[in-house]
């Protein structure tokens, strides 16, 4: 019997791999991304939103109204500067806008909640640690690195926190990640590399200014450094960029705050530089990291007579990760100079936690090579002093907040109508009850407080501003017009906020109660 020839073309044809080896491959992905689910979304709608939150929710609402970014909705300001966030327009220019829109869509198609405030930014926070596994594995070509990259980042409390905020913090990592990660692609010479560093990098800055900076610094220097070839390519992509957000720059150059002249500019500059590499050393990459690599080192030079190195691509691509890095550090700087007190803000850190944690993914992969062992106990080590069982424990119990208490008690006896006094986070009660909030740190006129139904002068206070509202209305309103109501709600500082040196796991037991303060009606 004659053999059939089979044609060159499907002799050529390389076999499928079989659908478990597929599967297997895909294990990680969907692991790290149930993971991430959990510990992200786990409770996300518990606590209330705190005041730096409210205004994203509250600018978000002008969206669905007006189609574009107020700074006030016609009843009450939005701001916490005095007005200066937008002008007479009433456009606001203080942040960029994408995370607006993104929460107005959500609002349009969900309602408006608590959990709902939170969700797209969660969404984000689940994406970026998904996609530090693909870039993991595009940096350092080991599958075994980037599960330890995602693995670290999913443990990494600061970050589950900045995801969990109604603010661009889970935006902004995502984007500034992306985009190194199309830059990446751009170099070795991947399809569609360049509208995804594009594409990311205008997102980037519609979500956070200097973060774009920081990228193009970045990207730029990189592959001047490294690779003069796409060193005019990148360089082009990158002016493009600058051209399609140039319009926006005009826009929201015509209000904002810029650095002033302070009489010890250089003596600020090093306080803020100190004060971030503290936080980045007790929160975002603990130097014992190093000590690891350095044992790894004496380990493998004791075996074998050699020390580890980072060669050829590996060594190019932690170089990008290192500038990009102080790109964002920089940035940091500059942006707490702009601002009076100038205090060094975490969450002006937020893309460095899942570029520290691949460099750290590096590490634990070299250690692993010791013994597996090692890397586990290092994991289990940075999860345990970073504050993971406190985490664990606010997402699976209540916390009882200031606000909560305010607003629950003024929605129960109170009317929309009623006009609330307040000393700070007045953006929550605006949020939630729709009352004539007056106070704050918006800076307006105090004389409607005079006929407030309702009075709350909170325990502490932040600025000269909310110090002097509450002067204000301890000397102008008659004690005896009004009775005390004691809620049995914490005064903490806060609702709650994403800055690890201020974020509570649980609720206060230690603080004086909320005192409110009723018009008596005769």
């Amino acid at each position: 019997m004659k053999k059939q020839r089979i044609p060159d073309s499907e002799s050529a044809r390389p076999e499928a791999p079989p659908v478990t080896s597929r599967l297997w491959q895909h294990l990680p992905v969907v692991l790290i991304l149930c993971a991430a689910s959990i510990v992200i979304l786990s409770n996300l709608g518990n606590q209330y939103l705190w005041q730096d939150e409210a205004q994203t929710a509250l600018i978000a609402k002008t969206v669905m109204a007006h189609g574009i970014p107020l700074g006030t909705d016609g009843k009450n300001s939005f701001s916490q500067d005095l007005g200066a966030e937008y002008g007479k327009d009433h456009i606001w220019r203080w942040h960029p806008w994408f995370q607006f829109y993104l929460l107005a869509g959500f609002f349009a198609v969900f309602g408006t909640s608590t959990f709902v405030a939170r969700l797209p930014f969660a969404l984000f926070g689940i994406a970026t640690v998904v996609l530090t596994y693909y870039f993991g594995r595009s940096l350092w070509d080991s599958r075994r690195a980037a599960i330890a990259s995602a693995a670290v980042l999913t443990l990494s409390v600061p970050f589950l926190l900045m995801s969990r905020q109604c603010r661009y913090y889970g935006p902004d990592a995502f984007f500034a990640l992306l985009g190194l990660y199309g830059y990446l692609r751009l170099l070795e010479r991947k399809k569609y590399a360049s509208v995804t560093f594009v594409a990311s990098a205008v997102l980037l800055f519609h979500t956070h200014y200097l973060h774009y900076a920081a990228l193009l610094c970045a990207v730029i220097a990189h592959s001047l450094l490294c690779r003069r070839d796409k060193f005019r390519m990148v360089l082009l992509l990158s002016a493009g960029t600058v051209i399609l957000n140039l319009p926006w720059v005009i826009i929201f150059s015509t209000t904002g705050q810029v650095v002033e002249n302070y009489g010890n500019l250089w003596g600020r500059m090093a306080l803020l530089g100190k004060e971030y590499s503290l936080q980045i050393s007790r929160h975002i990459f603990p130097p014992a990291l190093l000590l690891l690599a350095l044992l790894v080192g004496v380990v493998n030079w004791l075996r074998r007579r050699q020390l580890p190195t980072i060669r050829g691509a590996a060594s190019r691509n932690l170089a990008l990760l290192l500038l990009f890095a102080a790109g964002v550090f920089v940035g940091a700087v500059a942006m707490s100079l702009s601002f009076r007190p100038t205090l060094p803000f975490f969450r002006f850190l937020a893309p460095l936690i899942p570029v520290a944690c691949l460099i750290i993914g590096l590490i634990l992969e070299s250690s692993m090579k010791l013994h597996p062992a090692v890397g586990i106990a290092a994991v289990v080590a940075l999860a345990y002093t970073g504050h993971m069982p406190d985490y664990l424990y606010e997402i699976t119990h209540d916390y009882d907040g200031p606000v909560e208490g305010i607003v629950k008690y003024l929605k129960a006896h109170g009317t929309r109508n009623d006009v609330v006094a307040i000393t700070y986070e007045d953006l929550p009660v605006k949020f939630y009850t729709d009352m004539r909030v007056v106070g704050g740190l918006t800076g307006e006129d105090l004389s409607p407080a005079l006929e407030a139904d309702w009075v709350i002068i909170r325990r502490y206070t932040h600025c000269t501003v909310d110090l002097g509202v509450a002067r204000y209305l301890m000397e102008n309103l008659p004690r005896e017009r009004y009775r005390q109501i004691t809620l049995d709600y914490p005064d903490t500082p806060f609702e709650n906020r994403e800055d690890p040196e201020w974020h509570r796991f649980r609720t206060a037991t230690d603080e004086a109660p909320v005192l409110v303060f009723q018009r008596i009606r005769k």
